[in-house]
């Protein structure tokens, strides 16, 4: 399976946009981190729900892709985020994904949200993803 650098080499070639950084990976899990500045912010000085949601969304992928290597067409088929307090606006918030199941094709994970060095959940998430079919060979 993929270790966390070619993770992290694939996300930045291929999703260079993205600005999370995967923290670990491994063991049906993944941490990442998303930096928290000015653009993340919402009127109101709290962390936007879409920088949050694109959290969720990258952890979910790493998470699979560390479990079924790197196929690219893995794709979200639902996404549903409790958010369930404010998150700090000076804050990175960090995304740790459990995966729940993982089949031949959807895996379905939760992932909860913090603020770097807060104890309490910012969000809940709940994800599911369509894996293709072919993904020994897309993998290999």
């Amino acid at each position: 399976m993929p270790t966390l650098a070619e993770i992290s080499a694939f996300l930045a070639t291929e999703f260079p946009q993205n600005k999370c950084t995967v923290e670990a990976v491994g063991d049906a899990a993944a941490t990442v981190r998303h930096p928290v500045g000015f653009a993340e912010l919402r009127p109101g000085g709290t962390v936007s729900g879409p920088v949050m949601m694109t959290v969720v969304d990258v952890a979910l992928y790493v998470a699979i892709l560390g479990e079924i290597g790197i196929v690219p067409l893995t794709v979200t088929t639902s996404l549903n985020i409790n958010f369930l307090r404010k998150p700090s606006a000076d804050r990175a918030i960090i995304g740790v994904c459990k995966l729940l199941k993982l089949g031949n094709s959807l895996a379905v994970g939760e992932v909860s949200l913090y603020s770097e060095g807060v104890a309490e959940p910012v969000a809940h998430a709940v994800g599911t993803y369509s894996i293709p079919r072919a993904r020994a060979e897309l993998a290999a």
